[in-house]
C-alpha cells in the first residue's frame, strides 16, 4: 500500500530519520503541501483542508479490533491479543504503532513512538508491572519516549548510541505542513519539540530473550531497514512483531542507514519463522496481518532487485517500485547485488 499524499511524486519526502536531507525535503514538502491544504470558502477567504492522507481515516481494519482507553485523544489503543495492545498515533502522518507486552511479572513496551504524547502515561493505564523499553529500531518515530523510561535495552550498534542521543532536527521535520491530523496535545509546545536523549541499561543482541513471566519474548536480529533493526517472537502466543521491517506502507530502503543486502536476508528470516506465527504485528499504520505476506515480500522485493519491475516514479537518488499491494522507496541506481548478498 502505497503513502502517498497531495499529488506529489510519492510525496513522502521527509521519512525515516530525514538527517542530511531535511532543509531540501522541507522546502520540498512546503511547496508541494502549500498548495494542497489551502481551499476557499465562498467569500474569498483561504481555510485549511485536512492532508489527503488524513482524509483516508479511520483506517477500516481498526473496526475488527477491540479498543481500549476510549479517552485517550493522542493515541488510541487496541488490545491485538491477550495481554498485547497497539498504541497507535493516528494524528500524524507517520501513524507510528508503539507495542505493550504484558507478562505477570513485568512487560515490555516494544518502540515509544513520537514523543508528542505521553505514552508513559497510557501504558501506566494498562499495566501496573514494571516496563522495560525495547526498540524496533532507532528512527526518530521509535524512540520519542524513551526519555521516560528507567530501563531501556538497546542493540550494540554505533548507530543505537547516536541515535540515544537524541535529536530536535528530526523531530521538527515530523511538524512539517501537512504532516498533522487535528490538533496537538494540550500542554505541547510545536516549538521545543525535540527527540531527547536517553540511556541504555542494557545492550542486547540476536536471539537475547526476556522473561515477562509466563512469557517470553525473543529478539531476531532484522537488520537492513537500519543497522540495529530488529522484530519481536513471542512464539507461545504466535506473534510476530515487525518494526519497519514490514509494515503495510511503502517501505523505505534508502537512507545511508540502509543495507538492501542485510534487509533481504532479514526477511529471509522472518519468512523461516512464519510457521510458527499467528499474527505479524508493523509498525505503521494498522497492527495486524496475516504471516503469509512475509512470503509475498520477500517475492515482491526480489522481483526488484532481479531487474524485473522498472520504477513507478524517480527523482533524483530514490526510486519508487510497486509490486501488487507492495510499494518500496529505494535508491536509484539500485545497489549491485549478488548470489552472496541475500538474493537467490
Amino acid at each position: 500500500m502505497l503513502r502517498s499524499r497531495h499529488g506529489c511524486l510519492d510525496s513522502k519526502p521527509m521519512r525515516r530519520n530525514r538527517r542530511l536531507r531535511i532543509p531540501v525535503s522541507l522546502f520540498l514538502s512546503t511547496l508541494c503541501v502549500s498548495a494542497a491544504i489551502l481551499a476557499f470558502a465562498p467569500d474569498g477567504t483561504a481555510q485549511e483542508e485536512k492532508p489527503e492522507w488524513c482524509k483516508a481515516l479511520p483506517r477500516p481494519e481498526y473496526k475488527t479490533l477491540q479498543r481500549v482507553l476510549p479517552d485517550e485523544t493522542w493515541f488510541e489503543v487496541y488490545k491485538v491479543a491477550p495481554g498485547t495492545f497497539a498504541i497507535y498515533e493516528p494524528h500524524q502522518y507517520e501513524e507510528t504503532i508503539s507495542y505493550l507486552i504484558v507478562g505477570t511479572k513485568q512487560a515490555l513496551l516494544f518502540d515509544t513512538g513520537m514523543g508528542i504524547g505521553n505514552i508513559k502515561a497510557v501504558v501506566a493505564r494498562l499495566t501496573s508491572r514494571p516496563v522495560v523499553v525495547l526498540n524496533s529500531h532507532t528512527h526518530n518515530d521509535h524512540v520519542g519516549g524513551n526519555w521516560q523510561f528507567p530501563y531501556i535495552f538497546g542493540m550494540d550498534t554505533a548507530f543505537t548510541r547516536a541515535n540515544a542521543k537524541g535529536s530536535r532536527e528530526d523531530a521538527q521535520a515530523e511538524l512539517g505542513d501537512g504532516n498533522l491530523c487535528g490538533g496537538l496535545p494540550k500542554g505541547f509546545d510545536p516549538t521545543k519539540y525535540a527527540t531527547k536523549p536517553w540511556k541504555i541499561s542494557l545492550f542486547v543482541h540476536d536471539r537475547f530473550k526476556v522473561n515477562l513471566g509466563h512469557r517470553t519474548v525473543e529478539i531476531v536480529a532484522t537488520p537492513g531497514h537500519t543497522p540495529d533493526a530488529i522484530s519481536l517472537i513471542d512464539r507461545e502466543n504466535g506473534l510476530l512483531f515487525t518494526g519497519d521491517t514490514y509494515y503495510p506502507a511503502t517501505i523505505w530502503l534508502y537512507r545511508p542507514e540502509t543495507d538492501l543486502m542485510a534487509y533481504i536476508a532479514s526477511v529471509k528470516k522472518l519468512v523461516a519463522v512464519a510457521p510458527q506465527v499467528k499474527t505479524v504485528l508493523g509498525a505503521h499504520n494498522i497492527p495486524v496481518a496475516d504471516p503469509a505476506v512475509l512470503a509475498k515480500l520477500l517475492d515482491a522485493i526480489q522481483e526488484v532487485v532481479d531487474g524485473k519491475v522498472k520504477p513507478k516514479s524517480m527523482k533524483g537518488d530514490e526510486a519508487g517500485y510497486q509490486i501488487g499491494d507492495f510499494s518500496f522507496r529505494m535508491r536509484n541506481p539500485l545497489p549491485a547485488l549478488n548470489s552472496s548478498s541475500g538474493t537467490h
